[in-house]
């Protein structure tokens, strides 16, 4: 078997949601796992809604994920293969001129359905002779080009749904080329998987109902066409689908949001499939899990409070050495035993900010019963401190007062943090060392 070549093909002009990073991952997870190639490919033939910053963050996305294309290209570039395209299936018969308005397929439309009959296009346009062309353009009419199809069973074998078959004769001859000579989606897509030589072209199961007439496309152009895995769709907890335009779960905002790219990846990939979804931090771990005869038909939930649980999991498992830059950014680098200690208590790297702040002071001691702490300050052991200073101390705290469990600890960590909540203190108390102990246990902001 030849190594894959796969391609993830969005339109800039929007930042990329959740649901478009599905069909990323899928295709580039694909290809790496089988040592293939993953082509990002923009889809900007809508030169005016098309914007290279949109592009830039497409491709920045892409690599915070973990998954920088292998290749690269524009379709805005490739025009010229278009217009061949274009011209060889004009000279064998397959793209036809229509001229009728869009009020006037409209009324079709509606006509056929009153008479009970199935609502696709009637190819008037073909019965046109050259003299009938020449008057509607000269009535400053421009045609839109359809492409014809052949009334046959396209069928195919979906890595996802199993076998499919589209009856040809029950669909509209579609339009690939507009007025004004602008491609739609469908003709550069083709042309560009087979300049491309696709071998697989995992997308949405939206985009199912298109694919018989791609097929007919790639065999007009006389090329085969690539296997097909029409995955299902995310959406969002609510049930509603995602939107680029309206910014549901932009991978941009994720990012801002603090969420490591591992955990986003991990749900896009799992969700909906007989994995169970869990925070996997490797990607070629993830690869390996990817099947997808094993992805469901129906539409998969993307739960934001799921997405935080596995980030929280991911933190709790994360070595020093992988959040040191980052804690470093931050201003919250105070070493491996910091991040050990307090790494259990965070949802994302970025909360680590506000515990190097307790560490470092100053804090404001919370005490209510000031002979209990006078107490403990009495038989606080000396410097040098050490993880088991919390367990003699409060061992020693609970002969000399008698109080035990939540009485003896909880006055102890609003003294000492403020919070009644927090990291254990058996690792966080050196951490705030003698000094700073000793003044806050006095009442003072240290």
């Amino acid at each position: 078997m030849s190594k894959p070549i796969v391609r993830f093909a969005p339109s800039p002009t929007g930042h990329i949601h959740i649901g478009n990073t599905r069909v990323a991952l899928l295709n580039a997870l694909y290809a790496r796992r089988e040592g293939g190639t993953f082509i990002l490919r923009f889809d900007d033939t809508d030169l005016a809604r098309s914007k290279q910053e949109y592009a830039e963050s497409i491709e920045a996305d892409l690599h915070w994920l973990g998954i920088a294309p292998d290749v690269v290209v524009r379709q805005s570039e490739r025009f010229d293969l278009y217009d061949a395209a274009a011209e060889r299936l004009k000279a064998a018969g397959r793209l036809y001129p229509c001229y009728e308005t869009q009020e006037e397929l409209e009324f079709r439309r509606k006509r056929q359905l009153a008479r009970g009959l199935p609502p696709i296009y009637d190819r008037a346009a073909l019965k046109l002779t050259d003299e009938d062309r020449a008057k509607l353009e000269g009535e400053g009419r421009k045609p839109h080009w359809r492409f014809r199809l052949e009334s046959t069973n396209v069928a195919w074998d979906d890595l996802v749904r199993g076998p499919c078959h589209v009856d040809c004769s029950s669909l509209s001859d579609p339009v690939l080329v507009r007025e004004d000579g602008t491609y739609l989606y469908t003709l550069p897509s083709v042309v560009d998987d087979i300049d491309l030589k696709i071998t697989h072209v995992i997308r949405g199961e939206d985009h199912v109902t298109n694919t018989a007439v791609q097929i007919q496309i790639f065999e007009a152009l006389g090329a085969s066409a690539p296997t097909f895995a029409h995955h299902s769709l995310l959406i969002t907890a609510s049930g509603e689908g995602l939107s680029k335009r309206l910014g549901h779960l932009s991978v941009k905002g994720l990012r801002d949001a603090g969420l490591e790219p591992q955990a986003v990846a991990s749900l896009a990939v799992l969700v909906g499939s007989a994995e169970a979804v869990r925070p996997v931090a490797d990607l070629n771990e993830l690869a390996k899990l990817i099947d997808f005869s094993h992805i469901s038909r129906a539409p998969a939930k993307f739960d934001e409070s799921e997405l935080e649980h596995l980030n929280a999991r991911l933190i709790h498992e994360m070595p020093y050495e992988a959040a040191r830059e980052r804690l470093a950014q931050l201003g919250a680098d105070e070493g491996e035993a910091f991040w050990n200690a307090v790494r259990g208590n965070l949802t994302k790297v970025r909360d680590a900010v506000e515990w190097a702040k307790i560490v470092r002071g100053p804090v404001t001691p919370d005490i209510e019963d000031k002979a209990f702490i006078e107490a403990a300050t009495g038989v606080l052991p000396a410097a040098p401190w050490d993880a088991t200073t919390w367990k003699t101390w409060t061992e020693a705290v609970k002969a000399a007062t008698g109080m035990k469990g939540k009485a003896l600890f909880m006055p102890l960590r609003l003294a000492l943090t403020g919070l009644d909540h927090g990291p254990e203190l058996a690792a966080l108390l050196p951490l705030i060392g003698p000094e700073r102990a000793k003044a806050r246990l006095a009442g003072q902001a240290a």
